[in-house]
């Protein structure tokens, strides 16, 4: 029953501690305290004034940034259209130049098929003139195997000279 009830010896002991206790805190103690609540006061009042002078150049930061946005945009799309007419450029000197080289291409590719063609010529008369003799020769043998052929043959070149 103590704890519920306390002596009042305990009684006058607690009062007299937190007496104690509660002058030498207003006597040094309070005074520090105030001073910093009224500092921290004037802090967290500043920190507004900071804040809202902040808010109002942010305003007049975005307004700048609407403006270098707007520029911006413009710019980008003058840079899309240069790029643009300057690969179409491009694209027409590149075709151009591919045409040119087509064509240079095509008429060196008919001179090679014409020199091709004129060798095949020379090649297959030369052939052909080969053939004939060879022909001729087999021909005069089977003839001129026989003396009185060769005879009659000579007879008639002689007289062949002599009518011209």
């Amino acid at each position: 029953m103590e704890l519920i009830l306390p002596d009042f010896g305990l009684f006058f002991w607690m009062i007299l501690s937190f007496s104690i206790v509660l002058f030498i805190l207003f006597k040094y103690a309070w005074n520090p305290i105030l001073r910093a609540l009224k500092y921290r006061e004037k802090s967290i009042e500043r920190s507004l004034l900071s804040a809202k002078k902040a808010k109002e150049e942010m305003a007049k930061i975005e307004f700048g940034n609407e403006k270098i946005t707007e520029l911006a945009k413009i710019e980008k799309e003058n840079i899309l259209k240069e790029a643009k007419r300057i690969k179409e450029e491009i694209i027409a000197q590149a075709k151009e130049i591919a045409q040119k080289e087509a064509n240079k291409m095509i008429t060196e590719t008919k001179e090679k098929i014409e020199q091709e063609k004129i060798i095949a010529m020379d090649d297959i008369k030369n052939q052909i003139a080969v053939l004939s003799v060879d022909i001729a020769e087999k021909i005069l043998k089977q003839n001129l195997a026989d003396n009185t052929k060769q005879k009659e043959l000579i007879n008639n070149l002689v007289k062949d000279i002599e009518l011209n």
